[in-house]
């Protein structure tokens, strides 16, 4: 059992698209991600959304042209997704058993995206898997990008996998670090409890 059905019960869905829908209200921007990623591939490329929840970041990259494809465990956040985008192709999957032709789509990926602290809320030592997963959808030259949490302050779990630890699965899975940020604003990254990473397969 993953981490985050432990945490949510597989039931927040509807709580957690309220949650964001009260943010945007309020003005501010919720859109980080998918202005991280726009900014790495150009528009027409073809994104994952790993742990993509009620589709917040695929839908955003959708509107600016990108072709994408999401995937999550929790069939209420895809329950959500599918309600606000429903043209959108949303599948429930275990990231740890992600083969895109058993859902009938196409691999090569341009980049995939996981947000949301997915990592760390994965089933523990479920990890490598996932990345060795996620980077085989690649298409050489494409892009991992993950930003989670790395402490107390940053997760809504205890801590679990590490930067170096992260990094040694991604490097198993034959990706490269290209840079590492301190948010999805691409602030440098200064070793505080969160980070953005892109990898290149």
């Amino acid at each position: 059992m993953s981490r985050w059905h432990e945490l949510t019960g597989g039931t927040s869905g509807r709580e957690y698209a309220a949650r964001f829908a009260a943010v945007a209200r309020s003005g501010k921007d919720v859109h980080g991600e998918a202005r991280f990623c726009a900014a790495l591939v150009p528009a027409g490329a073809r994104v994952l959304d790993a742990g993509c929840g009620t589709g917040r970041v695929m839908i955003r990259l959708a509107e600016l042209g990108y072709d994408c494809v999401g995937v999550d465990v929790d069939a209420s956040m895809l329950a959500v997704a599918r309600e606000q985008a429903p043209q959108l192709p949303w599948f429930q999957g275990d990231l740890a058993a992600f083969e895109p032709r058993r859902l009938g789509i196409a691999g090569d990926f341009d980049l995939v995206v996981a947000a949301g602290n997915v990592f760390p809320l994965l089933a523990a030592g479920t990890e490598a898997t996932v990345v060795e997963r996620l980077a085989a959808a690649l298409r050489p030259g494409g892009l991992l990008v993950a930003g989670f949490g790395l402490d107390e302050a940053h997760l809504p779990v205890p801590p679990g996998i590490t930067l170096p630890e992260y990094d040694d699965c991604c490097a198993a899975a034959g990706l490269t670090l290209v840079d590492r940020f301190a948010t999805w604003d691409a602030d440098p990254y200064d070793g505080d409890g969160y980070a953005v990473s892109v990898h290149r397969r």
